[in-house]
């Protein structure tokens, strides 16, 4: 599948988008287009659920001239996909015969059920959350999604939407009235209440498409948020309302202004916020998720996973990004493995001796940590430390929660007790004073596994660490080879092992055949 592009048209409710994908050889994802129109087609249904000739034009001519662009691409396999504005319509057969007829072009009828799995799909295999109900509310439809340890419990599709419930109770009236809101709030929330198994779900509520992303935007612009990317970002109950709040509490040309919202979305965002809110209430979640991979992302790791079934693992995202990004920035295998090695007997050494307690989780990172150690030297050598922060704690990674992703991202980086003050400074709060000591520690022996295999040709065959005299220690570093480079470097950065020590350090080069005669 290398460099092979799939074209998706998808035409939803409230947007029209063309993405042309590339999938390369280790089944990674890359947009290389990515274009949308609000069409708004669900607008165009009469009381009789018939599209209009007005609706059927708008979405001749944006497929027009979105086929156009697509033909400019070198597509191995397309899709022109269609939702609830369509599958609604009282004559969708005559809508996809003209055009057929016009652009020769075969729109597929997403079914309610097929749009919901889609979309819950691409969650559960690029999020590292086990129990959930997903919720991609569209224009004129919602799907709910409800998943325990990954696998799929209940389905449903609701008939309404963002732009629907606008028209419903906002027509011919401003964005944020009250009254209407009220009168939104007790429908929505009465449609939610007929569902038992959703009353009792009491799991993280997890939001795909624009309306979720916008929220999530819109808080993190509101509380300066110091990092990029809104995939696994979590809002808790609190903080979903105060958005809500805000956007209730605006005129539509503060809307205009205010940072995260899409323009297309002003009139439709408090609708879409009655959704989110009182689906909240109603399933007792204590969090909201946003998800930045939805029905498209779901299309095309299904269409991958059928090619290759180990390509994306759905127990496997962290393991699976962090190999994707391995080879994304060229990391030597020989290099990340022996780092591994290193810093794996560093920390048994360590345990042994009560220095450190090193829980399971904050193990995983260290191995992906020492994995991925200085990336950002694919850029510049010379700030390596820099762009490996920058690129790992600003990045959509797949399965990392945002704190994760900056634990990884202190790892990975380790240079300097200086530089990491520097890089926690922005998430100063994010955690204890103990654990950013852990993780202090943790990228000290990161970087003295590195020193340990300066030559990257495997010299250090084991270790041994040994209670000196007046409260000192010595580590004993059995190689083999010439392991001159190693020693020099080990010296060199002994300070990082010391600083997790909390004590003085003599590092001691033996040779295997020294070793052996001792």
């Amino acid at each position: 599948m290398k460099n092979e592009r799939f074209g998706l048209l998808d035409i939803g409710s409230n947007t029209i988008r063309l993405v042309v994908f590339e999938m390369d050889e280790s089944h990674s994802i890359y947009e290389l287009q990515n274009i949308k129109t609000p069409a708004r087609l669900v607008q165009y249904l009469d009381e009789d659920r018939n599209m209009s000739e007005e609706g059927i034009t708008v979405l001749i001519n944006v497929l027009r001239s979105f086929t156009e662009i697509a033909e400019r691409y070198s597509i191995h396999k397309s899709r022109a996909i269609a939702t609830a504005a369509i599958r609604q319509s009282a004559n969708r057969d005559a809508i996809l015969e003209r055009v057929e007829q016009e652009l020769g072009l075969t729109l597929e009828i997403l079914p309610e059920e097929k749009e919901a799995y889609y979309g819950n799909y691409a969650v559960r295999y690029t999020m590292d959350v086990m129990d959930g109900i997903s919720i991609d509310i569209g224009g004129g439809s919602t799907e709910l999604t409800y998943f325990k340890d990954k696998e799929v419990k209940e389905s449903i599709s609701f008939p309404f939407g963002a732009v629907s419930l606008q028209k419903q109770f906002f027509d011919g009236k401003n964005h944020n009235d009250k009254n209407a809101i009220k009168k939104a709030r007790q429908w929505v929330s009465d449609q939610f209440h007929s569902l038992d198994w959703l009353v009792k779900a009491k799991v993280p509520l997890v939001g795909i498409g624009g309306s979720a992303r916008n929220y999530a935007e819109i808080h993190q612009r509101q509380v300066d948020y110091p990092i990029a990317g809104i995939h696994e970002y979590q809002m808790n109950v609190k903080e979903l309302n105060q958005t809500f709040s805000l956007l209730e509490s605006s005129s539509m040309e503060e809307l205009s202004d205010l940072d995260g919202l899409s323009e297309d979305r002003r009139d439709i965002i408090i609708p879409a916020g009655i959704v989110f809110t009182e689906l909240m209430k109603a399933m007792k979640s204590k969090a909201f998720i946003i998800s930045n991979r939805g029905l498209r992302e779901g299309i095309m790791i299904e269409e991958i996973n059928k090619k290759n079934p180990d390509a994306y693992d759905l127990y496997g995202v962290k393991r699976q990004t962090v190999q994707r990004l391995f080879k994304q920035y060229n990391i030597r295998p020989i290099s990340a493995h022996q780092r591994i090695i290193l810093a794996d007997r560093l920390i048994a050494l360590l345990t042994e001796k009560s220095v450190l307690n090193v829980e399971q989780n904050e193990l995983d990172l260290l191995h992906y940590g020492a994995t991925l150690y200085y990336l950002g030297s694919y850029i510049e050598d010379d700030s390596k430390s820099q762009h490996t922060f920058y690129i790992i704690s600003n990045s959509n990674l797949h399965g990392f929660t945002h704190q994760d992703r900056v634990r990884l991202a202190l790892m990975a980086s380790y240079k300097n007790r200086s530089l990491f003050k520097q890089y926690v400074n922005d998430v100063d709060d994010w955690y204890e004073e103990k654990e950013k000591d852990t993780l202090l520690y943790l990228g000290c022996i990161i970087k003295f596994a590195e020193a340990l295999s300066d030559s990257h040709v495997n010299f250090v065959q084991d270790m041994d660490l040994l209670e000196g005299e007046e409260g000192s220690y010595e580590l004993h570093v059995t190689y083999k080879g010439d392991a001159i480079a190693e020693e020099y470097r080990a010296n060199k950065h002994k300070n990082h092992l010391e600083r997790a020590l909390g004590k003085p350090l003599d590092v001691v080069f033996h040779s295997e055949s020294e070793a052996a005669s001792q």
